[in-house]
């Protein structure tokens, strides 16, 4: 009776550690809204980089065989993807903040910015403390999607999914209506996959309507106006698997590529044009090796691995023209590409059709 007193219901261990890791998310989404939900992202990047080239130099050097040794720490797993700098709780911290403080303080929108401020997920919000209790709230909700995911819907020892990425878009979307934005939106166009409003430079049609929020927002708004045509995708989209899947092969790291990626988006942050984003491509360019690999030649394995960031960068294109072109806040078509290409990666795994299910 004691014993299960002290468990943490559905995620396990004891009631100190979970309080240690709810605290922690708390501090972590309001740091995601201080710095601003892509800055924070950012700083991810950086620290998972950090992560695994310890685990590669550890590993050639048989370092992490050595018990007690300094450089066996899970720099990626505790720190950046955990607590601190995970996207789940910094960038959903951001995020969320982001969509309130649109609503709450208009004012706060910068010049030259055509989308509706919900979108903004450069800006920071530095120290305003109910704005940084909004990134907390929902970094700590983060957590606890990610955490109950993790311990509850697994199947033969395999995670269905990234719950990382899942925790990342369904925060974002739990942000609409609390804050009081349409889930999807309507689409200007045709159909919700219609980019043409925003090809035209069409106005919203609540521009006219008196509210500061709509002022000089375009109908449509396709999350990167450098990076949604089919074609284009497509193109980065085998660059980056090719990239992801050869960093994979030699080093065995599924998330050096991601991690590269993500530092590359400092220079989007700092207004370099056209800077692609491709975390969730590299992420899955280094699945498509990692699964491959074990049965097939390295060669194989790239060409497969160029399929998956293909494919991945498809299903990024084709969520953000269905969840983020129409409403008023960011959802992130990296997640939901992710969450969509590892939950088929998994199945096939558990199927037994793919040998391995990564880093599932």
């Amino acid at each position: 009776m004691f014993d299960i007193a002290l468990a943490v219901p559905v995620i396990g261990g004891s009631w100190e550690d979970f309080a240690l890791l709810f605290i922690t998310a708390l501090a972590g989404g309001a740091f995601g809204a201080a710095l601003g939900a892509l800055p924070a992202f950012i700083f991810t990047g950086f620290v998972v980089f950090l992560g695994e080239g310890i685990r590669i130099v550890t590993r050639v050097f048989g370092l992490d065989a050595v018990p007690g040794t300094a450089f066996t720490g899970d720099v990626t797993g505790v720190i950046g993807f955990g607590a601190i700098t995970g996207p789940h709780i910094a960038f959903a911290g951001g995020v969320a903040a982001t969509a309130y403080a649109a609503k709450q303080y208009p004012e706060m929108e910068p010049d030259g910015w055509d989308y509706h401020f919900g979108k903004n997920i450069l800006y920071a919000f530095g120290t305003k403390p109910d704005i940084l209790a909004v990134g907390a709230i929902f970094g700590a909700i983060g957590m606890l999607i990610t955490e109950v995911g993790y311990a509850v819907v697994v199947v033969d020892g395999t995670a269905v999914t990234d719950f990382i990425a899942v925790s990342v878009f369904a925060t974002a979307f739990l942000a609409r209506p609390v804050f009081g934005y349409p889930i999807i939106g309507t689409s200007s166009g045709s159909d919700h996959l219609d980019m043409s409003p925003f090809e035209r430079e069409d106005p919203h049609p609540k521009a006219d309507d008196g509210a500061v929020e709509h002022d000089g927002r375009v109908a449509t708004e396709p999350w990167l106006p450098h990076q949604y045509k089919w074609t284009g995708v497509t193109a980065i989209g085998i660059v980056g698997g090719l990239l992801g899947g050869f960093i994979y092969i030699k080093t065995g790291s599924v998330f050096m590529g991601y991690a590269i990626s993500a530092m590359s988006l400092l220079f989007l942050n700092l207004g370099v044009e056209k800077i692609p984003v491709t975390h969730h491509i590299t992420l899955l360019g280094s699945v498509g090796a990692a699964v491959i690999v074990p049965e097939f030649s390295p060669v194989v394995a790239l060409l497969a691995a160029g399929v998956f960031g293909a494919v991945t960068g498809l299903f990024g294109e084709l969520t953000q023209r269905l969840f983020y072109a129409h409403s008023g806040t960011h959802v992130d078509p990296p997640a939901m590409a992710i969450a969509i290409v590892m939950a088929i990666v998994a199945v096939l795994s558990i199927a037994g059709i793919l040998p391995n299910a990564a880093y599932l």
